[in-house]
């Protein structure tokens, strides 16, 4: 429930992936929180799957009262319902893209599960990091602080569906180079659907130098292996925790309003 009080929905898949031991032991538990309340579901319509897509229900608002509320815009007034805040989710124009970023930090807990040195330290939504360096002007998809192998690197996902173009991926590079200057430098994380795409990106990125690390990757690739490319040294590919990461002076600021998830882990 926090982490969709975060991050608005996860579909069945993913759930399964990142808490449970089987798909039935999932849908079975899932019933259940459905039939107490604690969760909303809809069909997932981007896949043409049978499978659910979850948010909270009433039961959960409870218990995580200080959600995000709508995706398109994040700043819209406190909602009346979980089944209004639903409905806002499931039309938002973000969907697809939505799944696609959670998908990647699922990724991340499903491979922590399987590894004990690893572990998902962070994992905050485009509306948590833009609020938390609201003065740099960065809109990450996600970010995170990644632990493997006795290295901790924090990063900022940008997860690219292939529908702008290269210009407009390369131009969010600007907020994060003012960042950098003040604060951390961690790796952007630039995620491409295929390898043509990452191609041209790496191309256009020699003639752009950075004062923080830019990797790219393609959607097929695990990432927390050797799936990134850096774009200063693209010469072999390299894993999360492998990546240069500077934390910086100072972790981002608090906002004590928000919900606050201390680690990539569920608490409820």
């Amino acid at each position: 429930m926090d982490w969709l009080a975060e991050h608005y929905l996860l579909s069945t898949a993913q759930i399964t992936q990142a808490l449970f031991p089987s798909p039935r032991t999932a849908r079975l538990r899932l019933k259940t929180l459905h039939d107490f309340g604690a969760l909303e579901r809809f069909a997932d319509i981007t896949t043409g799957t049978n499978q659910h897509l979850y948010a909270l229900g009433p039961v959960g608002l409870l218990v995580a009262p200080t959600q995000w509320n709508d995706p398109d815009r994040p700043q819209s007034r406190p909602l009346r319902s979980s089944a209004e805040r639903t409905a806002r989710i499931a039309a938002s124009r973000t969907l697809r893209h939505l799944l696609g970023t959670n998908q990647f930090f699922v990724d991340l807990l499903a491979h922590a599960r399987a590894h004990p040195d690893a572990h998902l330290q962070r994992w905050w939504s485009e509306q948590h990091a833009t609020a938390s360096w609201t003065l740099a002007g960065i809109r990450p998809d996600g970010h995170g602080v990644w632990t493997a192998q006795g290295r901790t690197v924090g990063f900022f996902l940008e997860h690219d569906n292939g529908t702008e173009p290269l210009g407009t991926v390369l131009g969010k590079l600007r907020a994060y180079s003012r960042l950098a200057a003040v604060g951390p430098r961690y790796p952007v994380l630039l995620r491409v659907p295929g390898p043509v795409r990452e191609a041209h990106l790496l191309d256009a990125l020699t003639d752009i130098p950075t004062p923080m690390p830019v990797a790219t990757s393609t959607h097929d690739r695990h990432p927390a292996v050797a799936a990134w490319l850096l774009a200063a040294d693209p010469s072999r590919r390299r894993a999360l925790h492998e990546l240069p990461s500077d934390h910086g002076p100072d972790d981002p600021p608090i906002n004590p309003h928000r919900y606050q998830p201390t680690d990539g882990r569920p608490t409820a």
